[in-house]
């Protein structure tokens, strides 16, 4: 039985809430259609089989090279086969299904190289100002998802048919199975959240990371919560040794490998954000709250539509001028309040959780032609 529609889980964890809300909103909409979610590994398997349970004209299928975890558990980042030879093996088996939604762009070589008869949807999974849109990949779509209108004017100025660009508003704002997570500090103090970018160029890490962490838990102000993006133990090996030092303490929350990192539980939780062009900080500012941001190599950022998140608050320089921003940022907050709602508006659009909808609606328009 080839499937009407197929949604692509071969990713890593992050992709899943931008995904997931789609299948369930398609599946209350048109119940009877097939729809098969693709999964690249058991971590991937068992979660969507617990979310969805069995379900007439539903499958949950294994990609070539799927990986059995074992007892991995569940929502943790899991190691991914290949992406490339799985989706040359993939491709022949997806040949007869009409309509193939994914949320990340790899999975678009398959259309860019490939003459097939399958209608692709993309789900743009990031949010805010950084992002790529030159790739030749992005053309690929017969249908591009986005949240906001600046979205779509910036894809258009990038070549892509405006008419292919549906917008629909935040879908990751419309999951509901946030895990949720256990923050237990010894004392009441501000929560702090440090999410640096996972790309060096993007990143605060390899400048000031280790010293900025050593430097708010010395000065006892603040409860740390430090869940950078997940790829960054990727890139930055020695995340990890700064999370073992930071083991056992009462004012300090790691998580580098949760599904909480991905699920909005800790942009929820948070007090005060410290970031620097990481897309978490648009999450966080669904409900405007102090933000500081590190740029250690001075950038010229002023005017530069890549930086519009820093619009939303204080810019630090300096090392030695980090603690001092961090103090006042409470206090500042109404200096930066009306650019964080906006900034967080053209970012995301509507965050009521009525995008899933939106998104299954467009692709039951591209499925029926």
């Amino acid at each position: 039985m080839s499937a009407d529609v197929a949604f692509l889980f071969l990713g890593e964890t992050l992709l899943i809430p931008h995904l997931y809300p789609v299948v369930e909103a398609l599946r209350a909409a048109a119940p009877d259609l097939r729809v098969d979610c693709w999964v690249a590994t058991s971590m991937h398997e068992a979660l969507l089989g617990e979310w969805l349970g069995p379900a007439p004209g539903l499958r949950i299928r294994r990609a070539p090279g799927f990986r059995d975890l074992g007892d991995w558990p569940a929502g943790r980042n899991p190691p991914l086969p290949a992406k490339l030879p799985l989706l040359a093996r993939l491709a022949p088996r997806l040949w007869r299904t009409r309509v193939v939604v994914s949320a990340e762009q790899t999975s678009l070589w398959i259309p860019a190289l490939l003459p097939v008869p399958s209608r692709y949807v993309n789900i743009l999974h990031g949010a805010g100002s950084m992002m790529n849109r030159d790739d030749r990949r992005r053309k690929a779509a017969r249908l591009t998802i986005v949240a906001a209108e600046r979205e779509r004017a910036a894809l258009a100025a990038h070549g892509v048919d405006p008419a292919a660009i549906a917008v629909t508003g935040y879908i990751k704002a419309g999951f509901d199975r946030r895990q949720g997570a256990a923050l237990r500090f010894a004392a009441d103090r501000p929560k702090l959240l440090y999410a640096p970018h996972w790309q060096r160029h993007r990143s605060s890490w390899w400048d000031w990371g280790a010293a900025a962490v050593e430097a708010i838990v010395a000065s006892g102000r603040f409860n740390l919560i430090f869940a950078p993006h997940q790829r960054l133990v990727e890139t930055a090996p020695d995340v990890r040794d700064v999370a073992a030092a930071l083991a056992g303490r009462g004012d300090v929350h790691v998580d580098l490998d949760s599904f909480a990192m991905v699920d909005g539980s800790y942009t929820a939780a948070a007090d005060l954000y410290l970031g620097d062009t990481s897309s978490q900080v648009v999450e966080y500012l669904m409900r405007p709250r102090p933000c500081v941001f590190l740029d250690p190599r001075g950038v010229a950022w002023a005017g530069d539509p890549s930086y519009d998140m820093w619009r939303a608050g204080e810019v630090v320089t300096e090392r030695a001028a980090l603690l001092p921003a961090l103090d006042r940022a409470g206090a500042r907050h109404g200096d930066y309040l009306a650019a964080q709602r906006a900034f967080a508006a053209e970012s995301l659009g509507d965050t009521s959780g009525a995008a899933p909808a939106r998104a299954a609606a467009a692709v039951l328009a591209v499925l029926r032609g």
